[in-house]
């Protein structure tokens, strides 16, 4: 997370469009950006569409998630009034004013691939192109027609997907991308430390030698140390094409840079009138404006996810791996843009200023623009900056 102003792209936030369509009933944290006196972030819940500073009951969202109260504080926590949320929105990013945050702090994010169909096919272009967007086309093709069966039926883990698995291994056709996507264990990997996300508003950043890459939207998961699932946000997995089909060794190049992970707009709170199952079913739109005019426009249902969040959470937690901060999960990406930008056969990557939307109508929508990573603003404020930030403030 980085506080001065170049952080933050040139363009507004909507309300109209941004916060869930259910406001009045959603229980909503973030954090904000604070200029003077206090000069750091704030912890904030969103009440009937009022924003309120509840910093001094809860110094950071980790904390507030472990609290097993935590829904009862968000609604009585006392604390100055910021004003409407669509005011927040809307002067979010403005010299002197309240920013708009990623909505977690101490939690690690963690980051599960693989677990739509669509996400696995695109794995194994990567993989057998090894970087190069213009065998893509050729190399999909050719994958259709190998393995000759609808790999969202398959369950994980399931005798039928263990005999395409034995059958791709005697073709000589078996992937690591396929062991990850039909068989028992999911890939769960550190997307991003604590405090390096960015949110809603700010620039996403690219590695500069990248030249194949995309969007990854994705609900994200606010979870405790417990292994309990507290909310849910939406997330960009910005993702290196290039660099994660060279080697899946490369991964965490292709991952972890400057501006790759987004979060927001807030984390809606699981309670009465939002649970798993409204994630479970949730609908995900991603929509990209270039300012070539290239528009894509699509969306995607987390019905089709191949495992579920709850199985995501126990396998990336528990007695084999504990995380006293919680953390966030990206539960996986249902959506890899494969138009056309630059001619026949280039398939899809960013260009310097896209602005990416991510939506669903119970969370609202993560808008971001693109920059390369080492020209945004770089990430100075980390955990030794929170804490000391909290001293000063006495809290």
């Amino acid at each position: 997370m980085t506080s001065p102003a170049s952080a933050y792209a040139d363009f507004a936030l909507d309300a109209a469009h941004d916060l869930p369509e259910d406001l009045d009933q959603a229980l909503l944290i973030g954090r904000v950006w604070l200029g003077a006196p206090a000069n750091g972030p704030a912890v904030v819940v969103v009440r009937r569409g009022e924003v309120f500073d509840i910093t001094a009951a809860v110094p950071t969202v980790s904390d507030l998630l472990e609290r097993p109260d935590r829904v009862a504080l968000a609604r009585e926590a006392d604390g100055p009034s910021l004003g409407p949320v669509a005011d927040l929105l809307a002067r979010s990013g403005q010299a002197g004013q309240p920013r708009l945050l990623a909505p977690c702090d101490l939690q690690p994010v963690k980051a599960a691939g693989v677990t739509f169909a669509v996400s696995l096919l695109e794995r194994l272009i990567e993989e057998q192109a090894g970087g190069d967007a213009s065998q893509a086309e050729t190399i999909r093709a050719r994958l259709h027609e190998l393995i000759g069966t609808d790999l969202s039926q398959l369950v994980p883990g399931s005798e039928q997907a263990m005999r395409l698995k034995a059958e791709l291994q005697a073709r000589g056709q078996w992937s690591q991308y396929l062991e990850v996507g039909i068989g028992p264990d999911a890939e769960v990997f550190s997307k991003t430390p604590p405090m390096a996300s960015v949110g809603s508003g700010a620039w996403i950043g690219l590695h500069p030698v990248s030249e194949w890459n995309n969007p990854e939207p994705e609900i994200v998961l606010a979870v405790t140390s417990r292994g309990e699932i507290a909310g849910a946000a939406l997330g960009n997995d910005v993702n290196l094409r290039d660099i994660e089909g060279r080697s899946a060794l490369l991964l965490t190049k292709a991952k972890d840079n400057n501006g790759s992970c987004a979060i927001g707009p807030f984390i809606r709170l699981i309670d009465e009138h939002y649970t798993l199952d409204d994630v479970r079913h949730a609908d995900v739109s991603l929509r990209i404006d270039g300012t070539d005019g290239f528009v894509i426009d699509g969306v995607s249902h987390m019905a089709e996810i191949s495992r579920d969040p709850a199985d995501l959470v126990r396998q990336t937690c528990g007695t084999h791996h504990q995380y006293p901060d919680g953390f966030m999960l990206f539960l996986g990406t249902m959506f890899s843009p494969t138009q056309d930008r630059a001619g026949p056969g280039t398939g899809f990557t960013h260009r310097e200023g896209d602005v990416v939307r991510i939506g669903s109508p119970r969370l609202g929508a993560l808008v971001n623009r693109v920059a390369r990573s080492d020209q945004i603003a770089p990430w100075t404020f980390g955990v030794r900056a929170l804490y000391a930030n909290l001293r000063e403030r006495g809290l």
